[in-house]
């Protein structure tokens, strides 16, 4: 997968999970830098709990989903540590 589909793919998740996540964000590009962590962190764990060979394979849903819900993750932990 190229780096520029892993950025696209990483910042649309990182706007999504901010949307879903309500409250006091990171805002916009914020999350957006979360998102791709997030795509890291999903992508990992895919491969790590679920034994995906490939999680993120391009601009698709699925990879999208993966790397959403890596984001929430991210989010989640780093309003933790904001407190």
């Amino acid at each position: 997968m190229g780096i520029i589909s892993w950025l696209l793919v990483g910042m649309v998740a990182g706007w999504v999970a901010g949307l879903v996540m309500k409250g006091k964000g990171f805002g916009l590009i914020g999350n957006m830098v979360i998102g791709v962590v997030g795509a890291l962190v999903g992508g990992w764990l895919a491969g790590s709990l679920f034994s995906i060979h490939q999680p993120i394979t391009g601009f698709n849903l699925s990879t999208i989903i993966v790397a959403f819900l890596g984001a929430v993750i991210v989010l989640y932990v780093a309003r933790l540590a904001k407190i």
